[in-house]
């Protein structure tokens, strides 16, 4: 990130921002959907995230920072939102059938089954595998952009894990598991 762009913006200049938010938004968004695992409650995360990034901008002393701030600040607004809209959700989504001998019928299992585990997990889990896996910070910039110790992040990559396995081999096993999370 432009560190003058960054303290432009930082001095509340409009054009700056909007720059800012050109630069990061589609990452940012693409954060809160893999938290959230829903394109609107997505969308709702990350206006409050912009909002708070533009009136807590003046404080952020350190323009080099500011990559990691905003994960920070788009993750805790994705878990704002996930706790304000605990409810149970169903999406259906129209799939396309190939042809015969194409693969892509297995594809589409696949991702179902990830998508499936993915949703079982807290948001706090899915975050530390976003930020590690998706944006592929290392767990120092995970643990430095969530705002925790480093050996945190590493406990919650760890759990996370185990809670992937678990879900797939639940769902190997044909076991329903419940789910409290968002």
């Amino acid at each position: 990130m432009d560190d003058n762009l960054v303290e432009q913006a930082g001095r509340g200049d409009p054009e700056a921002f909007a720059a800012l938010v050109r630069g990061c938004g589609d990452r940012l968004y693409a954060i809160a959907c893999r938290i959230l695992r829903d394109p609107d409650r997505a969308e709702d995360a990350l206006q409050q995230a912009l909002i708070q990034i533009w009136e807590d901008l003046p404080g952020l002393h350190d323009p080099a920072k500011f990559d990691a701030w905003t994960y920070r600040l788009v993750v805790h607004a994705s878990y704002r939102e996930a706790r304000r809209s605990r409810r149970w959700t169903s999406r259906v989504r129209e799939i396309t059938v190939d042809p015969p001998g194409d693969d892509r019928v297995g594809e589409v299992a696949d991702r179902d089954e990830v998508e499936r585990a993915f949703r079982r997990l807290t948001p706090e889990h899915r975050a530390v595998l976003v930020l590690r896996y998706f944006i592929g910070l290392p767990v120092t910039e995970v643990a430095e952009a969530l705002g925790i110790p480093v050996g945190t992040a590493g406990s919650r990559l760890h759990y996370a894990a185990r809670g992937l396995r678990a879900a797939f081999e639940a769902d190997a096993r044909g076991v329903v598991a419940w789910r409290t999370t968002a």
